[in-house]
């Protein structure tokens, strides 16, 4: 699928999911009947379009394919590194019919910690701006400098 902007992801990763939980996920155990679904952040990052999804069964971070995307081409199920300024995380090919294939990383599931959709949201806001912000470099002691230990842990 081609994608326009993130408005047009939300929308189209909310009407999807909310046919799952109603189709699919209806009576499942491990439903929070606290949470809705709702796509948030999804924004350009590099090749691809990065955002949460949350649902009342999880939260992840996915990737949804920008045209020069690689990894669309790779089977579901396969298993990838992609690299944020935070660091490198494994994402899973998946495949949606009205989607197309996307690129998911759990972030939780299931959903019970969370009291309501506004502590779903925050954290999926938190977790979002942590991702894309690069770590804080350690300071480095008088002592790890004499002694050489200048790697971070």
């Amino acid at each position: 699928m081609h994608w326009q902007d993130g408005e047009q992801i939300r929308q189209t990763l909310e009407a999807v999911f909310n046919d799952i939980l109603a189709l699919r996920m209806r009576d499942m155990p491990v439903l929070n009947p606290a949470l809705a679904v709702r796509a948030l952040g999804f924004n350009r990052y590099n090749a691809d379009w990065a955002g949460v999804l949350i649902t009342p069964w999880f939260m992840n971070l996915l990737l949804l394919a920008g045209p020069d995307s690689q990894w669309p081409a790779q089977a579901p199920g396969t298993k990838f590194e992609q690299a944020f300024p935070y660091g490198s995380f494994e994402f899973v090919v998946a495949d949606e019919r009205q989607l197309g294939r996307y690129a998911q990383c759990s972030l939780f599931s299931p959903m019970f910690q969370f009291a309501d959709q506004a502590a779903a949201v925050a954290a999926a806001e938190s977790a979002l701006q942590a991702l894309l912000a690069v770590p804080a470099p350690r300071a480095i002691s008088r002592r790890d400098l004499l002694r050489g230990n200048l790697v971070r842990p």
